[in-house]
Order: C-alpha cells, then sequence, then structure tokens
C-alpha cells in the first residue's frame, strides 16, 4: 500500500524547488558561515551574493529551514520590541501573520 495524499504532486515540485534555491544561495556563499547555538536551538548565517544583491542565508540545520534576508528585512529586526520578538518565538514553525487566503 502506498500513501499517497491531494496535493502530493504540488508539495514535490515545491521541495525540489526550494532545494534547488537552497543549493544556489549556498554555491554563492561569500566566507565561512558563523554558527550560534545554545541549549535551545542552532543556526547558521553566511553572507550571499544574489543578482539583486547582498543577503544573509539564514538555516537551521535541526529543523532544515532556512530563509534568506535582504538589509532592509535585517534593519527591519531593529523595529521589532522584546514583545514581537517573544511572539514570533513563542509560535515555533509558523508565521506571525499568516499568508493571505485567495478569494
Amino acid at each position: 500500500m502506498t500513501l499517497r495524499w491531494e496535493g502530493e504532486e504540488q508539495d514535490r515540485v515545491a521541495a525540489q524547488s526550494a532545494a534547488e534555491r537552497l543549493r544556489e544561495f549556498r554555491d554563492r556563499a561569500v566566507g565561512e558561515p558563523i554558527e550560534i547555538a545554545n541549549e535551545f536551538s542552532e543556526v547558521r548565517v553566511v553572507k550571499t551574493v544574489t543578482r539583486n544583491g547582498t543577503r544573509l542565508l539564514i538555516e537551521s540545520p535541526k529543523s532544515g529551514q532556512w530563509v534568506t534576508l535582504d538589509s532592509l528585512e535585517l534593519e527591519a529586526l531593529t523595529w521589532q520590541n522584546e514583545r514581537t520578538l517573544s511572539a514570533m518565538v513563542g509560535e515555533p514553525f509558523a508565521p506571525l501573520l499568516p499568508d493571505e487566503e485567495a478569494p
């Protein structure tokens, strides 16, 4: 018996696309990654160069999650208060604001 689900093909294509994008970001890395960890989490950050400028690639080796942030997105983190950052940490693996659903 093979388990299948609705949207399986879309999930497969999206996963392949994300893996390819991550490979491209890693291939364009400048310098050595920096690892930051404590007893709760571990992240790896590295500067990467894209067609649209320099970004910071942030990866979580434990979860496999990753994101790239440009300078404005990084600066926006400095605009946040502790309550906002705590709300982000309080809902792991979920966005602070969910995507809007298409009509």
